[in-house]
């Protein structure tokens, strides 16, 4: 009987002593799992802020460089400008009906220089501001520089724009024209390009520019590359507003013809 008894209570102590180990995993396992969550929310946050403060370190650098651009197209205009037109003015009243042949072709010859000096400078500053881009917008600014940056007897340019787009959002509009901008300059400058087309097209929230061309072409890998190298400082900007505008951008090289797609969310003026 008393046998019965301790074996009774020895099984229930048992009983017990699994329960309270089982209690016990339970209770370190629930630590555990809250512990991992708190770590993970702690490493998300963290994560989320280090994003934050990159965009606001790249959207400070962007808007100080568009600052700039308008300090220079002003400067441009207003100071450079105003000479090269007071020069022209100066030489308008040479008489040259006093100048041998000799000097009269110099002198014809250097009003044409200052004439296209005078055009330069003024195409210059209005490519540095965004006048012309927020009066008339993108689509017009886009033609614009195409026309007067790419277009000769050397390269053939095709524009072909979505005229259903209007201005979205300002900032949104300087920033994809400020990526045409040094996109286009770069094909100019290394592609060695007889050959380019330009597209736009607004495909329900989101748009869509892209540039086709001959020559050499770059590749998604070779601009991921390059956009870290100090010679890639104009690729690091086209990356740095990508970023902002949350879009992204895609290049493919081919034998044939090359293109870029740079694909944007349309925000629209809040």
């Amino acid at each position: 009987m008393i046998g019965g008894i301790i074996g009774t209570d020895i099984k229930f102590l048992v009983i017990v002593g699994i329960l309270v180990m089982l209690l016990l995993m339970v209770s370190f396992l629930v630590i555990l799992v809250v512990h991992q969550r708190k770590k993970l929310r702690f490493q998300t946050d963290m994560q989320d802020l280090r994003e934050q403060q990159k965009n606001q370190l790249i959207e400070a650098a962007v808007k100080s460089e568009e600052g700039e651009r308008h300090r220079i197209a002003e400067q441009l205009h207003d100071e450079v400008g105003a000479i090269l037109s007071s020069t022209r003015l100066h030489f308008s009243n040479i008489k040259d009906d006093s100048l041998d042949s000799g000097d009269k072709q110099l002198y014809e010859k250097s009003k044409l220089l200052l004439n296209d000096a005078i055009q330069q400078v003024r195409s210059i500053s209005h490519n540095l501001h965004s006048t012309l881009l927020k009066e008339f917008g993108l689509n017009e600014a886009i033609r614009n520089f195409a026309d007067k940056t790419v277009k000769s007897d050397l390269v053939t340019v095709e524009v072909n724009l979505d005229e259903t787009y209007l201005i979205q959002n300002q900032q949104m509009d300087i920033g994809i024209y400020r990526i045409f901008q040094e996109l286009l300059n770069n094909i100019l400058k290394h592609a060695k390009a007889n050959y380019i087309r330009i597209t736009s097209e607004c495909i329900e929230d989101l748009y869509y520019l892209r540039i086709i061309y001959n020559g050499i072409g770059l590749s998604q890998e070779q601009f991921e590359e390059l956009r870290y190298k100090r010679e890639g400082l104009g690729l690091k900007n086209i990356m740095n507003r990508i970023i902002l505008l949350k879009g992204s951008i895609l290049y493919e090289r081919s034998d044939m013809n090359n293109s870029i797609l740079l694909k944007i969310p349309l925000v629209k003026e809040s």
